[in-house]
């Protein structure tokens, strides 16, 4: 499926009578379009009405374009705040009475919380998808407790809950927090024709990258910790950064230009496309701490041709195949990321693009998006059936 040639379909749809209504709520726009534009289309392409609720951004208007409806729903994503939160249940609460669908869809934390809890309440077929559990399993026992109960009741009678990796279904579905149907599907998959294979980079000295949020929990530490060691044994290494700083965590803004400054590291800052980058770079580091559900950017640096070297956590270990197209390291332990950097770093070049070409034809393999819009077209098709 071509991801230009599919967005001209279903406006001769859009006018149709009678169709089923497919509702999906996400808490960004650019990642429901860039993510998730396959589904939405080929739910479009098989005569389904398709509402998406979000926050407003520049992505909407393409899928409105397509012939999906609209609607503004405000999400916090990292807000605590429970009026914030309940403000979410409500509104949701009400789109589902004025709408009706005969299916909802959720995606990412908020939206599986609130918009299961809503579906419960108001008896409509639910789809969630746990794109990671986030890092609030992983702090205070008494968030974890408050986390883990809202999971418990606002899945209950879900249709089917979809799953990233098999440890976060194993530990919701064995403490029981999860009691329906169940599946798990490879990540958001990737769409192989948007991310082709690419030559590997000439032989030169290593070329590194991280991309993504720059925050705790997604490893920047370690990342920045282990280039130091390594420019001090391999001075013409490159390790660049790709993402933008967290508001809440405004301290890496100093600590990374301090680190800019001494020539250690390159700041790109936020990039619409990263592209270029990965194409630039012979291996990706990703060290987060948890929370994943499977990993986006290592999928697509994989389907590339890129090696890549990442934490040993559900979402990343998934996408790796031992001293086959990367390496895995222990979470939180600089050392160990070291070590697994000299490793690739003393590779042989052809070894280094035997394991870029290993890395597409496992993500051609396991992690086609093609499988994940299969699986929704297929469990929505036994949903409206029913």
């Amino acid at each position: 499926m071509k991801s230009v040639d599919i967005m001209e379909s279903s406006d001769k749809s859009k006018k149709q009578t009678g169709k089923k209504k497919v509702m999906i709520f996400a808490n960004n726009d650019i990642w429901l379009f860039k993510l998730r534009k396959e589904i939405i289309v080929s739910f479009l392409d098989n005569g389904y009405e398709v509402i998406i609720s979000s926050p407003k951004g520049d992505f909407v208007q393409k899928m409105v374009d397509w012939g999906c409806t609209f609607y503004e729903t405000q999400v916090d994503r990292r807000g605590t705040n429970p009026k914030q939160d309940f403000k979410l249940l409500v509104s949701y609460i009400k789109l589902i009475n004025k709408v009706k669908p005969d299916v909802v869809l959720t995606y990412t934390i908020k939206p599986n919380l609130y918009g299961g809890l809503a579906c419960r309440l108001t008896n409509t077929p639910c789809i969630n998808n746990i794109t990671g559990l986030g890092s609030g399993f992983s702090k205070s026992p008494m968030l974890k407790l408050f986390l883990t109960t809202l999971y418990k009741v606002s899945l209950k009678k879900s249709a089917c809950v979809f799953f990233q990796n098999t440890q976060d279904m194993e530990d919701l579905t064995k403490r029981k927090i999860v009691q329906g149907p169940t599946k798990l599907i490879p990540g958001s998959g990737v769409n192989l024709e948007e991310y082709g294979m690419k030559d590997f980079p000439k032989e030169e000295d290593a070329s590194f990258i991280f991309i993504g949020r720059i925050m705790k929990d997604k490893g920047i530490d370690q990342y920045l910790e282990a280039a130091k060691i390594i420019k001090q044994m391999h001075p013409n290494t490159m390790f660049r950064i790709v993402g933008f700083v967290e508001e809440t965590q405004s301290h890496y803004n100093d600590l990374i230009k301090n680190y800019e400054d001494e020539g250690i590291i390159s700041f790109l800052g936020y990039q619409a496309n990263v592209k270029p980058f990965i194409e630039n770079a012979h291996c990706i580091i990703q060290a987060s701490h948890g929370g994943e559900g499977l990993s986006n950017v290592l999928l697509e640096t994989a389907a590339t041709g890129r090696v890549l070297i990442a934490s040993n956590i559900p979402g990343c270990k998934e996408t790796i195949d031992e001293g086959r197209n990367g390496f895995i390291f222990e979470k939180k332990n600089t050392n160990d990321l070291v070590d697994k950097i000299e490793k690739f770093i003393s590779l042989p070049y052809i070894e280094k693009q035997m394991y870029g070409m290993y890395s597409r034809k496992k993500i051609e393999n396991e992690f086609n998006r093609e499988i994940v819009v299969s699986a929704y077209l297929k469990a929505v098709k036994t949903i409206v059936r029913g």
